[in-house]
């Protein structure tokens, strides 16, 4: 059903998806649109469990295009460096597939837990304070991974 990567020489180790994963710092997301257009956004997230989550108002153009059709791609760089002597770029990147949903409960805490401790590590009790005061205003969405793959340039 998944294509695998036309550039075989540039396909990465399954060890390398997780690091990356893990490192990345922004990601893109894409929907589709109940008009069928692509929707592509760039967003924080968190790579937890073996899931992406992210967090997003509880309505938008997100959330509908997930209501409308829960299979999504998402994209992460990493170690990004042009080469301009080669009309290259240096990265690490991975695409993957799968289902989006809406998260709640135990899971929707931990979520946002790790978010905090990954974009503000220096201020995790001003964190749970925020969080206290945002969370159900806040929507959180998780990404149940189908398929992935790893590709990059390291020389």
């Amino acid at each position: 059903m998944f294509r695998e990567p036309r550039r075989k020489n540039r396909t990465l180790p399954e060890e390398h998806i997780e690091e990356i994963l893990k490192e990345g710092l922004y990601g893109v997301l894409a929907t589709t649109g109940v008009d069928g257009y692509p929707y592509a956004t760039p967003l924080s997230y968190i790579y937890h469990n073996g899931k992406i989550y992210f967090h997003c108002a509880p309505s938008g153009m997100k959330m509908e295009n997930i209501s409308n059709c829960d299979k999504v791609s998402f994209t992460v760089v990493t170690d990004v460096e042009t080469l301009p002597n080669q009309f290259s770029t240096r990265y690490r990147s991975v695409v993957l597939f799968g289902r989006a949903k809406v998260i709640e409960g135990s899971e929707k805490d931990a979520a946002l837990e790790e978010i905090i401790e990954k974009y503000a590590p220096d201020f995790i009790d001003q964190g749970q304070l925020y969080i206290k005061g945002k969370k159900e205003i806040t929507s959180i969405i998780g990404i149940e991974i189908e398929y992935q793959t790893a590709k990059g340039r390291l020389e």
